[in-house]
């Protein structure tokens, strides 16, 4: 029997950017939610448990960083693996959203949705920090 699908939440709101990474996480067997503000990012990790949370940085309203201020006030202890995906490139956010509890940092312009999906599958299949590979057109 397969094991349970992982269950991922992105909260993006780039249409295209979302749908892409929706439909390419979806097509390796992950079962994705999506949101495109944070105050529904935050309403959805409230209502269901998530094995990772993919977050962009700058959202309308609350901004990524806040939603995860706010969610890991309340859990916590929770597990759920955080990557951070943004064009934001700046030490202070970057800081500030691993205090936060964010394991790793994509910048979106850098990643294609294929890399992308490689990162999430890394961090979910031991939680460790991918190590960088050192000849990627392999």
């Amino acid at each position: 029997m397969d094991p349970k699908p992982k269950k991922i939440l992105l909260v993006e709101d780039e249409d295209f950017i979302r749908e892409l990474y929706v439909r390419q996480l979806t097509k390796e067997g992950f079962e994705v939610k999506s949101a495109t503000d944070g105050q529904t990012g935050l309403n959805l990790l409230k209502q269901e448990s998530f094995d990772l949370l993919l977050l962009d940085i700058m959202l309308p309203g609350m901004n990524g960083l806040q939603l995860l201020r706010e969610f890991k006030s309340q859990n916590p202890n929770s597990s759920m693996v955080t990557i951070l995906l943004t064009n934001l490139g700046q030490e202070a956010v970057i800081k500030e959203g691993f205090e936060l509890g964010a394991q790793a940092y994509l910048i979106k312009a850098s990643y294609t949705p294929d890399q992308v999906v490689t990162e999430v599958k890394n961090a979910l299949s031991d939680g460790q920090p991918p190590t960088p590979n050192p000849n990627p057109s392999s």
